[in-house]
C-alpha cells in the first residue's frame, strides 16, 4: 500500500475539488470536497483493491478524513504497506 495508490483512489472516486496529488497527508479530505457518498465510494474502491473489508468500528468519518488516517486504517487491516 502506498500513498500514491490512496491518492489515485481519491482522484478516481473521491470527487475532490482539488488535485489529490497536491494534498498533504494530514489535510482534511472533507474540506477538500469529500462527501459522505464519495467516502463510501473511496472505501469500496479500497476494499476492492486490497481485498479487505472495513469493519464497523472503522466506518466513521475520521477514518476517511485524511490520507494519513486512511493509511492507518488500512494498516490496522494488515494491508501490506510495501505492496
Amino acid at each position: 500500500m502506498t500513498e500514491d495508490e490512496i491518492r489515485r483512489i481519491l482522484a478516481d472516486h473521491g470527487r475532490l475539488a482539488v488535485d489529490s496529488t497536491r494534498l498533504g497527508v494530514k489535510d482534511d479530505l472533507y474540506e477538500a470536497g469529500l462527501t459522505s457518498h464519495s467516502a463510501v465510494n473511496v472505501m469500496l474502491a479500497l476494499e476492492d483493491l486490497y481485498d479487505v473489508e472495513f469493519p464497523e468500528a472503522l466506518l466513521q468519518k475520521g477514518t476517511f478524513g485524511s490520507i494519513a488516517s486512511i493509511h492507518q486504517a488500512l494498516g490496522s487491516l494488515q494491508v501490506d504497506r510495501s505492496a
